[in-house]
Parts: C-alpha cells; structure tokens; sequence
C-alpha cells in the first residue's frame, strides 16, 4: 500500500479501479481498520476511482496522536493530496462520519457525502454499547459482533470468522482505541446551513450505538441531506453490502450527472 506522513505520522491508503474515473473515498469508523469497507470499494472500483486508508491507529499506520477529529480530517486531507484526487465522493461510517462533516466544512475537495450511523453530536451515543462493540479483551471480539449485526448474519453469513481475523489485525487498540473513542464522544458538528453538499444519511433501523432518531435529525439540519433507513445493527453497510452498495453508486451517480 502506498504510504503518506502526516503531522510525524505514516498512513496507508490504497486505490481502486482506473484513474480519470470520479473518485469514491472511504473513511471507517472509530477503531476499525480498511476491512469494513471490503464490501463497497471492490464492488464501486468499476465504475470509480476508490480510496480506502487506514486511520491514524490502525492496520500499519501510525499510532501518535493528537486523536481529534480535526486532526483526522487534515489526515485525510493529506491522504487524497498524496493520491492526486483533486475531488471526491466520501463516504463515512460513525467517526467516519463525523470526519467527513468536518473534513466537507474546511476543505475543498469533497463532492458528496454518504453517512452511516453518524449523529451531530457525541452526546448520542450509547457508551456502553460502544464499549462492549469494541473489547479491550480480545477474546470477546466473538460476542461483541452482536453490536454490529443481527443474529441471523451472525449465524448464516459464514463471514463472521474472517471478521475476527480482520478485527485483530487491523483494528485500533490501547491507547490509539482510546483516541478514538474520545474524539466521537467529544464531537459537536457545530451549524451545518453552510454544508450544501448533496449528502445521503443512511442508519441501521436497530443501531444499538447511536439511535436512529439522531440519523433522521442530521439529515434534517443538512440543507440537501436525505434519510434512508437500513435494516439492521451498527454494521448494516456489511449486512446489507448489495444493496448499499447500490444506493452509494445510484446517489453518486445522481450527483456526477447532475
């Protein structure tokens, strides 16, 4: 994977499909490696440029902070300069989706958002449930699986196994973890009038981390922002891969053709 430094800091990124395609980039939320977006970039990589990185913490990247949200947003800035994307679609997943609010705001680059599970304010989450998606104890990775999908796919998907494997790997831990969990717990969007990005707020109906009544207020507050629910827990982007995957590359291509 192609490397950028940052504010004293190694991050990996990786690019998908043939340049001169509209570029998808993806950013995942809080302590979860590139993995989570293994559904989406492959299958969008056809018609689009795509972009995956690993966050400050995770898979490889480095470790120091400062873990803030507006240092995860200049991050990704440096990450799409270093790639040459002079513009793209994000899409973002709970701290991801904060980053791209934040990163849509104070840079230039963005085109449109998709947001998954993303509320306005840290004060919506579930702390507890937050905790328990994401041990301390790796021998409870297993159980913690029940915060991001229903039991059917735990039970008939026959993925959950490589997820564990991914989830050791990639994921955040110790101190770097902890930095991400403060950075979404202390995040205030602020006044969003002024982000008319055309911007897609997709919630899992059954997200046990943030309520799905925060997904709808935040389409609300964005002046071209649009709710769509989906069936599902907090990972309902990898439970229902197909058919989000289609929504992104419907709305994008909406937006490109627009």
């Amino acid at each position: 994977m192609p490397t950028v430094e940052t504010n004293g800091t190694t991050l990996r990124y990786e690019l998908g499909g043939d340049e001169g395609r509209p570029t998808i980039a993806f950013i995942p939320d809080l302590g979860f490696g590139p993995w989570v977006w293994g559904w989406q970039a492959p299958a969008l990589s056809g018609p689009y440029r795509t972009l995956v990185y690993a966050v400050r913490g995770t898979d490889g990247s480095g470790r120091d902070g400062p873990y803030t949200i507006d240092r995860f947003s200049a991050d990704f800035e440096a990450v799409l300069s270093a790639a040459g994307v002079r513009s793209a679609h994000l899409v973002g997943a709970g701290l991801g989706g904060m980053v791209a609010l934040r990163y849509a705001k104070d840079y230039g680059r963005a085109r449109s958002l998709s947001l998954f599970g993303t509320p306005t304010s840290g004060t919506a989450i579930n702390e507890d449930a937050l905790d328990a998606l994401h041990p301390a104890d790796p021998s409870r990775l297993r159980s913690s699986l029940s915060f991001a999908f229903t039991d059917r796919f735990i039970r008939d998907a026959g993925v959950i196994d490589r997820i564990i494997e991914w989830r050791r790997s990639e994921d955040a831990t110790g101190d770097a973890l902890e930095g991400h969990r403060t950075a979404t717990i202390e995040f205030e969007s602020g006044p969003l009038y002024e982000l008319t990005l055309p911007t897609r707020v997709f919630h899992g109906v059954d997200d046990p981390i943030v309520p799905v009544e925060a997904g709808e207020a935040l389409a609300e507050k964005l002046p071209r922002g649009r709710f769509e629910e989906v069936t599902g827990k907090r990972c309902c982007y990898i439970e229902h891969a197909t058919a989000v995957t289609d929504a992104i590359d419907g709305f994008v291509d909406e937006v490109e053709f627009d």
